[in-house]
């Protein structure tokens, strides 16, 4: 970053501030209004903050690689031949072609489709901040903004009593805010998940089946799939315990609803699978019967090989997995644990530790005293709090059993945080 950020970005931050003031009688009520606008700042404050720490705490990182490293060179190509331009934005990344050969070959993430993506989205906001990289990082923080604004507004429309707690556990948490709002994946599956889950909400429990539910759904979806599989294959399942739990509730007669239930769940373990398959029969890298051995090797890479990192975030040790579910099974307390509450305190390596240190307690607290007061059984009762403590808990698993490293999980946890949050902190439907 240098005096073109200090130049550009300055306009459009109030280009996205006027905007935001503009829709923002259309997208609030009395009880949200106030944390319209210091949500998407304090986003845009995370997303220059990313950069800042990348390009003088790290040295580089993933941010600049698929920007300077990635962007450049399609931003590049368009001033050369805008029709080459466009030619790299339409290619899915990983096919070499001889006429963006001297192009692709400088992207370090053109191997990886999903990688590229990002490469892509970031080049086409570059067309419009003349590559710049803090004023393209807020394109990014206005999309993560977007979809967790639609979730904390149907969030608060379904339970209005509980609006402050919402807007913290899904609006104003540190490391979401951190992680979630520049130039990485993690910032626009986020956002595609508050996006699908608010359709997921309006479809299930208000009633609202229209087409803008269902197309910013499926595009939700398609966002994630192309970015993050493994997500879906965590979200995807719940849906159906969310379906399954919902329906059984309907059911009034104790008689009837035993008798029902094995069917009911029948029905929606035989529609979640059907659907996981789906998605990763494409994939062999996340077909279903291949998720264990992918959960060790990627717990190598990061742990000791490629993925090892030497600047002080340190690894954790659970016990590697040797590729078989009942190794995963027998580690999954331990991962989820270490997804939820870790690192501790005296686990803390370097300055960015001690904010998902602070959290990881905070959460901790928040947890005991839920099970002190007894109020478990009352949240199971609302299925929708049952969805997102299942998700949260696989998710959990999945990143815990997979990860071994504190700074490559403080990233990759941030999907669950708002919802394991929105469990601990919300009261639930009221019968």
């Amino acid at each position: 970053m240098g005096l073109q950020d200090l130049i550009i970005t300055p306009v459009y931050l109030a280009i996205f501030t006027l905007i935001a003031l503009v829709i923002r009688p259309y997208v609030t009520n009395k009880g949200t209004r106030k944390y319209f606008l210091p949500a998407l700042w304090v986003r845009f404050g995370g997303a220059i903050l990313l950069g800042v720490l990348y390009q003088f705490y790290y040295g580089g990182g993933d941010t600049f690689n698929y920007w300077e490293h990635g962007s450049r060179w399609i931003y590049q190509a368009f001033n050369e031949d805008i029709s080459l331009g466009v030619k790299l934005l339409m290619e899915p990344g990983g096919v070499w072609d001889p006429e963006t050969f001297q192009y692709t070959s400088n992207i370090w993430y053109y191997r990886d489709p999903a990688s590229y993506a990002i490469v892509k989205a970031t080049a086409f906001f570059d067309l419009l901040t003349f590559h710049t990289y803090s004023a393209t990082s807020l394109f990014f923080a206005v999309f993560s903004f977007s979809g967790l604004w639609a979730l904390y507004s149907a969030l608060q429309y379904k339970y209005p009593e509980n609006s402050g707690r919402l807007a913290i556990a899904v609006l104003f948490v540190p490391s979401v805010i951190f992680w979630g709002s520049g130039i990485l994946k993690d910032t626009v599956t986020l956002g595609a998940l508050g996006w699908m889950t608010w359709g997921l909400l309006r479809w299930i429990d208000f009633g609202k089946r229209g087409i803008v539910e269902a197309g910013i759904f499926a595009f939700s979806l398609w966002v994630i799939f192309r970015i993050k599989v493994y997500i879906l294959i965590c979200f995807l399942p719940m849906i159906a315990v969310w379906l399954f739990f919902k329906n059984v509730k309907r059911i009034r007669n104790l008689a009837l609803r035993l008798l029902l239930i094995p069917a009911l769940l029948l029905v929606f373990i035989a529609s979640a699978y059907f659907t996981l398959d789906q998605v990763t029969k494409d994939s062999s890298k996340y077909q279903l019967d291949n998720l264990a051995e992918r959960a060790r090797i990627t717990a190598y890479d990061i742990r000791y090989g490629w993925g090892a990192r030497s600047d002080g975030d340190g690894g954790y040790d659970i016990g590697l997995p040797d590729g078989s579910w009942q190794s995963l099974i027998g580690l999954a307390p331990r991962a989820i644990n270490v997804s939820l509450f870790r690192p501790y305190i005296w686990e803390v390596r370097n300055p960015l530790m001690i904010l998902s240190a602070l959290e990881s307690l905070a959460i901790l607290f928040l947890s005991i005293g839920l099970i002190v007061k007894g109020n478990i059984r009352a949240k199971l009762r609302d299925p929708f709090l049952v969805f997102c403590i299942a998700f949260s808990v696989l998710f959990a698993f999945a990143v815990g059993v997979s990860t071994f490293n504190f700074g490559t999980l403080m990233r990759y946890k941030v999907p669950l945080i708002p919802f394991f949050l929105i469990f601990l902190t919300i009261q639930g439907e009221r019968e």
